[in-house]
């Protein structure tokens, strides 16, 4: 049989080496982020802590302190059996919990909305205030199977497994996905947020330094799940130049054909760059109507908004039944275009 004196030594050696292991990353890219909305988030995290070890810790110091002092062998300490009540302990045992209650409600309402990941940035740094002159750079982003594609409207580039981004420069995402919830998370960067398909979420954030930061999928999405990741180059105006030149460059023409080949599920995609994006690309991904003769879900729902099948009727497009196939789509789509640009004549 081994003594428990054997094992002591080695025991506490991989306790620690678990412990070690167990932080995730050695730069604490939580606490440390290179970005103003991720160390924002990172502050909340610490101040939240700190709260409540307040209690933590005088009650774990208090554990200890009562299990040594009524041990069996002190004979000295007082015992009451009678004791029952003390208001003053009372007031301290509730009050003191109450009020961090209130104090961690209060910052938690406060950061919410504080950083609300649909709300403009009013600010670069916690010292650098955000001029009105300066526009926020857009990035569009699917998310696929098993990759990311990146659209930046700006630049009329987009690119797959590699963004970058200004320094110091609002980023303004709008986010989507072909086929299965994701999420989209640069840990520098700020916070996680959803990508769903037929759904279009935002995120406002910046980053603040210079360096390649790593993006990834945060929550299982099927077999290429842990292949899921981008490298965001944080970049000075002038390197960012350079990298949209290098993207026009050396980059293809992402239209409709390139993309449903690029949609095909795959893994572990290597960068791929696109010099010229096709008008519309990104709202198509969106509405779910890249596909030649799909109706789009935006003319959907203006359909069905609009009384449905029965108003179809009305306006003399006596449609079958299933108003969304193939062969009838391209009629729709003409019939509404039609629409809208008469009832915008009749504003002018």
């Amino acid at each position: 049989m081994l003594k428990i004196k054997e094992l002591r030594g080695p025991a506490w050696l991989t306790a620690a080496a678990l412990t070690a292991s167990l932080t995730g990353c050695s730069k604490a890219v939580v606490l440390n982020p290179a970005g103003d909305i991720a160390a924002q988030q990172g502050n909340l995290v610490v101040t939240a802590t700190l709260l409540m070890l307040i209690i933590i810790i005088p009650v774990i110091i208090l554990t200890l302190l009562f299990a040594w002092k009524y041990r069996q062998s002190n004979t000295e300490a007082h015992y009451d059996p009678e004791w029952h009540h003390s208001t003053t302990l009372e007031l301290v045992i509730w009050s003191v919990p109450l009020m961090i209650i209130i104090a961690l409600g209060a910052i938690t309402w406060i950061s919410t909305h504080k950083l609300d990941p649909y709300r403009p940035l009013d600010r670069v740094s916690a010292s650098k205030p955000l001029s009105t002159d300066v526009k926020p750079l857009e990035v569009q982003v699917v998310a696929m199977d098993w990759k990311w594609l990146f659209f930046i409207p700006e630049k009329g580039i987009a690119t797959v497994n590699e963004l970058a981004a200004p320094v110091d420069r609002p980023i303004h995402f709008k986010l989507t996905a072909t086929s299965t919830m994701n999420a989209f998370y640069v840990p520098d960067l700020a916070g996680m947020i959803y990508a769903m398909p037929g759904m279009q979420t935002e995120l406002n954030a910046v980053i603040n330094k210079t360096g390649v930061f790593h993006g990834l999928a945060s929550h299982y999405s099927g077999a290429g799940f842990s292949g899921m990741t981008f490298k965001f180059h944080g970049l000075s105006d002038e390197e960012f130049e350079q990298w949209v030149a290098k993207a026009k460059s050396e980059g293809k023409a992402l239209n409709r054909d390139t993309y449903l080949n690029l949609v095909k599920p795959s893994e572990r995609n290597p960068v791929e760059r696109f010099a010229t994006v096709d008008e519309g690309l990104y709202d198509k991904v969106l509405n779910r109507c890249v596909e030649e003769g799909k109706m789009c879900m935006h003319h959907m729902m203006a359909i069905d908004a609009a009384g449905g099948e029965a108003y179809l009727k009305a306006v003399g497009m006596n449609l079958p039944q299933d108003v969304c196939t193939v062969q009838n789509a391209d009629r729709v789509v003409a019939f509404l275009d039609q629409r809208d640009g008469s009832a915008a004549s009749a504003q002018q």
